[in-house]
């Protein structure tokens, strides 16, 4: 879904759609970094879920860079591609949420994980909003606009899973 989102959000212009491939990008390496430590100790989760936190704020860099980019060059952006390939994506993102809604608070690890993809439905979700207002005005306003909610999101989501982690770390669990 990387690869797909991203073609198509720099196809399709479309900043909201590029912000959300990134977070695919990310949540790739945070699953595959889960199951890696599933079952070593409450140090090792937390490390990696720190690297996750770190992971998920530098996207928001990168989207807030691209942000500005499609500030400076001014285009609207594909609402057809932006709302075909919001749909497919979040379809695969709901899939995900559902299997791990019943393990999101096994551990930290889970948690974040969980967090990701509770992230990846409220993006996708604002990736449809903004196809369907660009696609009613012809305006790159709404893409750029979720664009910029979706860096607020993430950096919320990121700060929480790097609190917890260093929170965990400094209490010393082996």
């Amino acid at each position: 879904m990387f690869v797909i989102e991203l073609v198509s959000g720099f196809r399709a212009k479309s900043l909201a759609l590029t912000g959300d491939s990134l977070d695919m990008l990310g949540d790739s390496l945070v699953y595959g970094s889960s199951i890696f430590v599933i079952y070593k100790s409450q140090h090792a989760q937390a490390r990696v879920a720190l690297l996750k936190g770190f992971i998920m704020l530098g996207f928001v860099f990168i989207v807030l860079v691209r942000g500005l980019y499609q500030l400076h060059n001014w285009s609207i952006p594909l609402h057809q591609t932006m709302s075909s390939i919001g749909i497919l994506a979040l379809v695969a993102n709901l899939s995900c949420l559902f299997l791990l809604t019943r393990h999101r608070k096994d551990n930290l690890n889970m948690s974040s994980v969980w967090l990701c993809s509770r992230n990846d439905i409220i993006a996708n979700s604002s990736v449809l909003v903004a196809a369907f207002i660009t696609g009613i005005y012809s305006s790159p306003i709404p893409d750029i606009l979720v664009g910029f909610l979706l860096t607020f999101v993430f950096t919320k989501s990121s700060l929480k899973v790097i609190k917890a982690s260093q929170k965990e770390l400094s209490l010393g669990i082996n």
